[in-house]
């Protein structure tokens, strides 16, 4: 069974009287330790291939929660607008199709292919491929101009014309994106800061709709490459009337609180582990939880995608977009870029 992602792996200077378990943390130090020099070898042993196409890598530095699958969309949307055949590639997490195979969402579920794969394919041309360089490939094959990659950062396969790392730009109630640096399993980092900021071309926080600026700690804590700020906006507002949320994201209790800030009359929230199946038994435990308070039931499009069909219409997706702050700033990394 998955676990949802720890809220304390974003909390720096944790005790036990912050209701965290830095001891736990501290038993998982050496696994971290692994993790990160078996990372490091991995990306110093990798031989990257060039597709035929341009790939631009929308990546981070964590395990999930940044926000990148946003963010992939709307860098998207930017290529499509300056008239170049823009298809996404993803490893398809979730999903059973080793691939390549192009998302058809008339055929293929969650289960085939992933959620987000699933999500963004109303949008683009998506490919699915655990063989990223092959993924590349194929879309390059079928006539794709440039490839924007929904994560890869540590992925040495694909030969890179841009890497763009997504930071989470959200500090308030003692969180932060990296916790206390540590790499995974004892906190959320999938390799050393500075070593991941090496290979960036510039860096993207995301600031939640309601958080104006960047918090200068955090603006500082990753200098070096180029930084870009974008918000993520709701795209419409929640459903009218009391609703349950639910959400199994990298971090789910943003979504409670974006829904909250958004103006939805929220009763009740439940966190699921990032890609959760939704199963018969705990989509009619949501449903009489909502009969309780007399509400509806609301979630990500993300979390949408994975409802069976039968659900769909019982529960309300809520959209939000990454919305660049100078797109100008993001026009001119994509032309330095060759794009």
């Amino acid at each position: 069974m998955k676990l949802t992602t720890p809220e304390w792996w974003y909390v720096r200077g944790l005790t036990s009287r912050q209701g965290g378990m830095p001891t736990l943390r501290l038993a998982m130090t050496p696994l971290s330790w692994i993790w990160a020099a078996a990372t490091t070898r991995r990306i110093a042993r990798g031989r990257p291939v060039d597709p035929g196409a341009s790939v631009i890598c929308v990546g981070n530095l964590t395990m999930g929660g940044a926000g990148k699958t946003p963010v992939v969309r709307a860098v998207a949307q930017r290529l499509a607008g300056r008239g170049k055949a823009v298809h996404l590639l993803s490893r398809g997490y979730g999903g059973r199709l080793e691939g390549p195979v192009r998302v058809n969402p008339a055929r293929h579920t969650s289960v085939d292919v992933g959620d987000e794969p699933l999500m963004l394919a109303g949008d683009f041309p998506v490919w699915v491929a655990r063989d990223r360089a092959a993924g590349a490939s194929a879309a390059a094959e079928a006539g794709a101009d440039v490839i924007v990659m929904d994560d890869g950062h540590q992925n040495p396969s694909v030969r890179k014309a841009l890497s763009i790392v997504v930071v989470d730009g959200e500090t308030r109630n003692d969180a932060w994106p990296f916790g206390d640096g540590r790499v995974f399993p004892a906190g959320p980092m999938r390799e050393p800061l500075r070593a991941g900021l090496a290979r960036a071309d510039a860096v993207l926080i995301l600031l939640p709709a309601d958080l104006a600026q960047v918090d200068p700690e955090l603006a500082a804590a990753v200098s070096g490459p180029p930084q870009l700020t974008s918000h993520l906006r709701p795209a419409a507002p929640p459903p009218a009337g009391p609703q349950v949320g639910f959400a199994g994201v990298g971090k789910p209790w943003k979504v409670e609180r974006a829904l909250q800030a958004a103006g939805c009359d929220l009763k009740d929230f439940a966190p699921f582990p990032d890609h959760a199946h939704y199963d018969e038994t705990t989509l009619r435990r949501l449903a009489r939880r909502a009969e309780d308070f007399g509400a509806g039931l609301v979630t990500t499009e993300k979390d949408w995608a994975r409802l069976p069909a039968s659900w769909r219409p019982r529960v309300a997706a809520w959209p939000v977009r990454a919305e660049f702050d100078d797109p100008a700033a993001l026009d001119a990394l994509l032309a330095k870029a060759g794009l």
